[in-house]
Formats: structure tokens, sequence, C-alpha cells
């Protein structure tokens, strides 16, 4: 049985408790519309690279580092005859993280007609089985989203066959989950080193900067990532740009069913 002073203690531990949560919830909500009004007034003349304009299918690659996204204002831009139509988008990392801006990102870029796809950054030194199960547990794919993504990009500590081994079953797992092949993601350099010849059967989003014309590797693949220095209406920091190899209709081909 609580005395009166107790009683009055718990009645202002309760009242301050209460207090502070609202206030916290209130600065979380007015951060987010701030920095959602800031980046639905951010506007670029152009994307602010050089374009590799020969290909008729362009897009971006988001995660939390580029905060809140105004998809209208990255939907609607178009310079020349270039305008941006899919993203892929960070979902998960590791074992048990989420990318923060995930859920929001992925809801309001198919609210606006743009063609999605998520991706998971593999950490080298950790169980690719948990790895997957965490994506999994995160992405519920639809008919017309782009295949599952794995971003695997650093050795973290582990070997070039520890990963080899752990990427397979990340692979595995998702593709048997999902029923579509999964998209590896990488750089160049790694795939040559840590990759190879064992992962050719899978589709390759490659990333290779500053290129004039295609990425230099020896093996096919259907994105590239040409820059990560880009500018988009609705964004307020730099972007990774990308672009895929084929028209329309090979494109289409790609997509969930």
């Amino acid at each position: 049985m609580l005395s009166p002073k107790q009683k009055k203690q718990l009645r202002k531990i309760i009242f301050f408790t209460l207090t502070l949560g609202v206030v916290v919830v209130g600065a979380i909500v007015f951060y987010q519309w701030q920095a959602f009004r800031k980046a639905k007034f951010t506007r670029y003349p152009e994307f602010g690279i050089n374009m590799p304009e020969q290909y008729s299918i362009h897009g971006i690659d988001v995660s939390k580092y580029q905060s809140m996204i105004a998809w209208e204002e990255v939907q609607s831009m178009k310079v020349k005859k270039i305008n941006l139509g899919f993203a892929f988008i960070k979902a998960t990392e590791g074992i048990g993280n989420a990318d923060p801006q995930f859920k929001r990102n992925w809801k309001k870029s198919k609210d606006v007609g743009m063609f999605r796809g998520a991706y998971h950054f593999f950490i080298g030194s950790k169980d690719g089985r948990m790895q997957a199960e965490n994506f999994i547990d995160k992405v519920e794919l639809e008919p017309g989203d782009l295949p599952p993504v794995l971003d695997v990009e650093q050795l973290n500590g582990a070997n070039s066959d520890q990963v080899k081994r752990e990427v397979k079953k990340w692979l595995e797992i998702v593709e048997n989950h999902y029923g579509a092949k999964p998209i590896i993601y990488t750089n160049v350099d790694f795939y040559n080193r840590n990759l190879g010849k064992e992962f050719d059967e899978y589709p390759l989003w490659v990333a290779h900067y500053y290129q004039v014309d295609q990425p230099r590797i020896n093996r096919g693949w259907i994105f590239w990532q040409h820059s990560d220095g880009g500018r988009v209406n609705g964004i307020v920091s730099k972007v990774d740009f990308n672009v895929f190899n084929g028209d329309s209709l090979e494109f289409e081909r790609i997509l969930m069913n």
C-alpha cells in the first residue's frame, strides 16, 4: 500500500514520463515535416553528372542516407528525354538491421508510379541464412516489382571462400522464397577478386563509375551504377544513378510475376 507521499511522487513520475514522450514524438514529427518540406522544394536544373544518354531506362538507388524523399518530385523530373523510371531501395543489412526509411520509400515510390526494387546489404562475416531471413521478414515483393537484390561489396574480415559460401546460402534461400533469381550488386573489382565465374548465372547490377559507355567487366550485366554523385529534385543529398541494359520489353520480362 502506497503512502500519500509515495502516490504523489508516482503521479509526478507518470506526468513527467508522459510529457517527455509527447515532446519526443512532437520533435520527431516536426523534424520529419521539416525534412520533407526541404526535400519538396529542392530543385536542380539538371542531374549534375554526365548521363549515358544511349540508354533508355534510368533509375536511382537510395537508403537512409538520402533522408526524407519527395518521391513525386523525383518521378516528375525530366531533363532532355531522360526521366527516372525505377528505384532500388535499401531494406536490410546483416542479421537484424532494417533501413529506417525503407517502409516509407517502398510505399511512396510505388504511389508515384515508379518501379521499385529492394536490396539487402550483405555482411561478409555473418551467416547467410540469417541474413536472408532478415530480408524475407522485412520485404514483401509484389507483381511488377524488381527481383530481390544482394549488395555484396565488402569482406568484413572474412575471406573470399567464406563470403562465397554465405552468399550462396542467401541467394538460394531468397530465390526459393520469392520464386525469382536474385540480382547481385557489386563493383567490378570485388566481383573479379571474390565472386567470379561461380556466380555468372545470376543477373548482375555492377558499379563502375565515370565510364563513358559501359562498365568494364567480362560478363553480362543488366544494371549499371554509373555515378554516385547525381542530383535529383526532391532529394537533398547526392544520389547513385543507374541504367538498365535493354529496352522496355526486356525490362518488363525481369519484373516479378
